[in-house]
């Protein structure tokens, strides 16, 4: 090749380098800004329940914020494992988020599924309710002390409910009788589908002790049927300011239900920006804030980091104490 034809191919080069160096930001500037068309929210649990309650309250609120439309989808079955699971397989565009809660650090160490919080980014948690011990108002025990002497002297004779047993609710009471240094057969399990059931057996005389949280006995607590002695959490419950926790009662326990948004693990890191961003304003929002309250559940607010932090924490936890009393796969 001559010369010329030579300068003519480099000045050709250069030409095109200079035009793509300009041309790149104009293209990145360009790209459809997140989110441009309608995100599902997936909630690993039925219509009508705490977490579908406040997905559709967060969904209602989020919708606002990022001005495109938040649609809840209820994806059940498994104890959460079908919900959890297809959240965690969806494309990882920012589209498709979800409701992730406590479960997501217990299935995979019951056996139930392979997923668990490593195949998840998270974006914020939202929500904390810990587990209170409540006994039935016709029982002998007046406050928790009385009910632990019990215990001491009648090792088995009672039982407890709440959840499925490896339940949150029943980790919860395996935990706090280990902490108070009892073997944690000392008070035996009932299963059952839930803390409602579960508090009227309460009521009715078929169990002693109920281990959910104490918004949901709420209504019987009102009632003066319920009589609630502790609460496992770091500090008092202003919905309940006269229970005390277990720490003040001098046993270092807490652990609770929680829930908090989160998507799939190869989502973009401006996408989880902009959500969690989205979701900070939604928790300080004072209708989120109203709804929280009347329905008695506590927020508890972290954000992308800080969530991720919390997720590992609660899945060594989890796979401690289920090891511990037998319950690990």
């Amino acid at each position: 090749m001559r010369w010329e034809g030579r300068r003519a191919v480099l000045a050709a080069v250069v030409l095109l380098t200079l035009v793509a160096g300009f041309l790149l930001p104009s293209v990145l500037l360009a790209q459809p800004k997140y989110p441009i068309r309608p995100i599902t929210l997936i909630v690993p649990w039925a219509a009508g329940g705490g977490t579908d309650r406040i997905s559709r309250m967060v969904a209602v609120l989020l919708e606002r914020e990022l001005g495109t439309p938040v649609t809840v989808v209820n994806r059940t079955g498994g104890g959460g494992a079908v919900g959890h699971t297809a959240g965690a397989t969806a494309t990882p565009d920012g589209y498709t988020i979800t409701m992730v809660t406590v479960e997501i650090a217990m299935m995979h160490w019951l056996g139930l599924a392979k997923v668990n919080y490593k195949d998840f980014r998270p974006v914020a948690l939202l929500n904390f309710d810990p587990a209170g011990i409540s006994v039935s108002a016709t029982a002998p025990w007046k406050t928790y002390r009385e009910l632990h002497e019990y215990i001491r002297a009648n090792p088995g004779k009672l039982k407890a409910s709440g959840t499925a047993a490896g339940g949150i609710w029943d980790l919860a009471r395996a935990g706090w009788l280990k902490a108070a240094g009892f073997p944690t057969d000392a008070v035996r399990w009932v299963p059952s589908t839930g803390a409602a059931p579960a508090l009227a057996e309460l009521v009715a005389g078929g169990v002693d002790i109920v281990t959910a949280s104490l918004p949901e006995a709420a209504p019987l607590i009102a009632a003066g049927k319920v009589r609630p002695l502790a609460i496992m959490a770091d500090k008092r419950d202003p919905m309940f300011p006269d229970v005390p926790t277990l720490k003040e009662l001098g046993i270092n326990w807490s652990l609770g239900a929680w829930r908090g948004i989160a998507v799939p693990k190869f989502t973009p890191t401006n996408v989880v920006n902009v959500l969690e961003k989205a979701l900070a304003k939604v928790v300080e929002n004072p209708e989120f804030k109203d709804f929280m309250q009347k329905n008695g559940f506590g927020i508890l607010y972290k954000p992308a980091k800080e969530f991720a932090k919390f997720m590992e924490e609660q899945d060594r936890l989890m796979g401690q104490l289920m090891k511990e009393v037998g319950l690990a796969r």
